[in-house]
């Protein structure tokens, strides 16, 4: 079994050191060294990473930058990320690591500063950190860096990417982390390089990162936990007597339409319903295995939450809710990431880079059906905490995903643990349907209906390739 990246409880008095990386991260060293060896002066380098949530991005990243200044290939680094939540979880690895980062303000070391704070004023930003060092001295992160945007049409357009682009000129080194190097509007983004390629016969532009983890060869170190999936089947009935079975509709209207419906807690065909009956019934029989194991419901919209929280204090759980019209619900997160409630229920507040170990059960009843807003929300289940790493067995205990049987989605499911190319949108191309993105564009799978049973549960247990591969 492979050695965990990162025992923080033994950093404590000594930071920095008794670091034993795990074999990506010893990687991502080696290969941001020869590019600093390699680059001509005064030359930006870009590097992306695309490794799977719960891989070590942010101690990895930490950890090569304080070997490349020991080396003295860098002296300074400023983290850029897209949540002030994000931010904070930086700056508590940072200190981990005898680093000490400013979030907003210069540090010894460097800062950490939002996307929205920069793009108010990168010049202004750039400033700072020159007066601390040059730039040519500087390690620029961009974490979750597919949020920032590229149109070789607009490329003076207002946004984050225009505005990174920006702040980052002429620093020596960029690096941008990414765990769903995907955007539905198939923009490239920064850091990004781009690479051409024939697929059945026609030249298409897809984005290469430099170094791939992906979720299956975290899985089989045992670095994250696996994943099973069980979608809910079922009729949609509607008032002019027509009926469709939820997991086999093809057409994109009907697909949409069932959906919605079926996350609805009050439609007749209680999909929703039996979606968070089973997600309770696992989350019971995983707390004698981990106590204080804890569910993420993620809701539809504001009022659908408050419902979703309801029905599970009827039935007697502890329920956190956060939304982002809730003054408090960072600090709602910090309670709950500390082992406060059993559920989570959110909109849209706990994807990229929030870190709950004792997630392992999430019910996804949102209309949302983009890959990367999916595989966003159930990737916050398969992080371990350092404790349960030294007592589970190989291979690790799964996490459990819940869902109705949408046709996306379980498409998804089924290679959520591989990797595949972003390919991205042909200049002048008008923005593509989330049917149409599936799968990074015109590597989509072929769509069928998994089981004719409809009310059944369709269980989804491995990854399974895609059609083109497996043949």
């Amino acid at each position: 079994m492979a050695s965990p990246s990162f025992a923080i409880s033994r950093l404590q008095s000594r930071p920095a050191l008794g670091i034993r990386p795990r074999r990506w991260q010893q990687r991502l060293l080696e290969l941001l060294r020869r590019r600093l060896q390699l680059a001509a002066p005064g030359v930006c380098t870009d590097v992306l990473i695309h490794a799977g949530p719960g891989a070590g991005k942010t101690l990895g990243s930490l950890h090569s930058f304080l070997q490349l200044r020991q080396g003295q290939q860098l002296q300074a680094i400023c983290i850029c990320c897209h949540r002030s939540s994000i931010a904070n979880q930086w700056k508590i690895a940072a200190k981990r690591l005898g680093l000490d980062l400013g979030e907003g303000v210069l540090g010894s070391d460097g800062l950490i500063c939002s996307y929205q704070a920069a793009n108010r004023d990168p010049q202004q930003w750039r400033l700072l950190l020159q007066s601390q060092a040059p730039l040519q001295h500087w390690l620029l992160v961009a974490d979750e860096v597919h949020h920032l945007g590229l149109d070789p049409l607009q490329p003076e357009e207002g946004g984050w990417g225009h505005s990174f682009e920006q702040l980052s000129s002429g620093a020596k080194l960029r690096l941008g982390l990414t765990g769903t190097p995907f955007r539905a509007d198939q923009l490239q983004f920064c850091s990004s390089h781009q690479q051409l390629v024939k697929i059945n016969g026609i030249s298409q532009r897809i984005i290469t990162p430099d170094l791939v983890i992906t979720p299956q060869e975290l899985i089989n170190s045992g670095d994250v936990r696996p994943l099973r999936f069980h979608f809910q089947d079922g009729w949609i009935e509607y008032e002019n007597k027509e009926r469709s079975a939820l997991s086999a509709e093809q057409r994109e209207s009907w697909r949409a339409r069932n959906l919605r419906r079926a996350v609805r807690l009050g439609d007749r065909s209680s999909i929703a319903l039996q979606v968070l009956l089973q997600a309770r019934k696992r989350r019971e029989a995983l707390q004698e295995q981990q106590p204080g194991a804890a569910g993420l419901v993620v809701a539809r919209d504001i009022s659908h939450a408050r419902g979703i929280s309801c029905l599970l204090e009827e039935e007697g759980d502890k329920v956190v809710l956060v939304h982002s019209q809730d003054p408090g619900a960072a600090e709602a997160l910090s309670r709950f990431q500390g082992g406060e409630g059993e559920w989570l229920v959110s909109v849209d507040m706990c994807a990229e880079g929030f870190d709950a170990p004792r997630l392992r059960v999430v019910a996804y009843l949102t209309t949302v059906t983009t890959r990367s807003r999916f595989l966003q929300a159930i990737t916050r289940a398969v992080r371990l905490d350092g404790s349960r790493s030294a007592i589970e067995p190989m291979p690790r205990h799964a996490s459990y995903i819940h869902a109705p049987a949408d046709p996306l989605l379980m498409a998804y499911a089924r290679n959520w643990s591989l990797s595949s190319p972003y390919l991205l949108a042909p200049e002048g191309a008008e923005e593509i349907s989330p049917e149409a993105a599936l799968n990074s564009g015109n590597w989509r799978p072929e769509q069928r209906a998994v089981s004719d049973a409809a009310g059944a549960v369709i269980e989804i247990k491995e990854p399974q390739l895609p059609g083109f591969l497996a043949a």
